[in-house]
């Protein structure tokens, strides 16, 4: 009698091997039909985007009569065109930076705390009112950081000039706090419900018989959570970092609501300056003529290409840990 699963097993006692074969239903046929075409559509589309940027970038890089990657400048409505993305570059990753510094230890944290520590009716409304931060449109974010977050923010930036300022990084010279710690700030509030929700999920698959049997050898509640919690959900902790710092990447109206942009690279992050790619292209697309908006896709296409880099890193990380992939025998 054919049976649709054969196990084997290997001379050198390793694991069996698990066969699987098509029933042959039609149904079986077109699922499979139908989620392989869902791969290769994907791929077609993420081909065609990438493309496009390329025609298109190339284009305006052939016209532009500085260095594309170390210019500080920005002028495409006079010819010949001088257009870098130095400052943007700068903007972006820096903003980005701060955002994953500020956000992720906040946000694990709460995720131990709705999944560990607080009892359940505490637990559901507040896992809720995280959940709904993620639901708020960008623009209102930037509006409260603009109308809110800014003015408040001069007392803070005051305190870290007079005890921080000698480092040059947090020296503050007065005047609106529109800078790229605002910024930064501004997407670690966004970004923490993504990794929150994500890393909670994640806690919460942790089987029981881990924790059970560090408590029984006499460990605490946080050497549980140091040996058994952290280590099982390190993986889903990375992807659901990555997941944040894909959207601090490309937030683009509350950055453009709170940053004053200038194509100039402060020394200090509480002085007003630079700029962010997706905050750029929102900024200047729409009074942008042909030649600028192919300029402006040029900016998008390395976004693009650090957004590509930064998942694949990413992956690379979690497929070379065992641990970290749950691929270990």
């Amino acid at each position: 009698m054919k049976t649709d699963i054969e196990p084997t097993s290997s001379a050198a006692g390793s694991p069996s091997k698990v066969k699987t074969r098509s029933t042959g239903r039609a149904g079986d046929k077109i699922f499979l039909g139908l989620s392989r075409g869902s791969g290769i559509a994907l791929l077609v589309i993420m081909a065609a985007i990438a493309a496009f940027l390329t025609y298109r970038a190339a284009i305006a890089i052939s016209k532009d009569e500085a260095n594309f990657l170390t210019t500080f400048e920005w002028n495409t409505g006079t010819s010949p065109m001088r257009f870098g993305i130095a400052v943007l570059a700068y903007g972006t990753v820096v903003s980005s930076i701060i955002a994953m510094v500020i956000a992720v230890p906040v946000a694990v944290g709460i995720a131990l705390f709705i999944s560990h520590y607080a009892p359940r009716r505490l637990a559901t409304p507040v896992a809720y009112v995280i959940d709904l931060l993620a639901a708020v449109p960008s623009i209102v974010y930037g509006l409260w950081g603009a109308l809110f977050l800014v003015p408040h923010l001069t007392g803070l930036y005051t305190w870290f000039d007079d005890y921080l300022g000698w480092t040059g990084i947090f020296s503050y010279q007065g005047g609106a706090a529109r800078s790229l710690f605002t910024v930064g700030i501004l997407l670690a509030i966004m970004i923490l419900p993504i990794v929150t929700s994500v890393s909670r999920e994640v806690f919460r698959q942790v089987p029981k018989m881990h924790e059970e049997a560090a408590l029984a050898l006499g460990a605490t509640r946080w050497e549980v959570i140091r040996m058994s919690v952290l280590p099982f959900g390190r993986s889903g902790i990375i992807s659901a970092s990555m997941l944040g710092l894909g959207r601090a990447l490309g937030e683009t109206m509350a950055v453009a609501t709170v940053l004053s942009p200038n194509f100039l690279i402060e020394t200090s992050l509480l002085d007003p300056g630079g700029g962010t790619f997706a905050q750029n292209i929102a900024s200047r697309f729409k009074e942008a003529g042909n030649d600028g908006r192919d300029a402006l896709i040029s900016s998008g296409l390395v976004l693009f290409v650090i957004t590509l880099l930064v998942n694949g890193a990413a992956r690379m990380i979690i497929a070379r840990r065992k641990e970290y992939s749950g691929t270990a025998a």
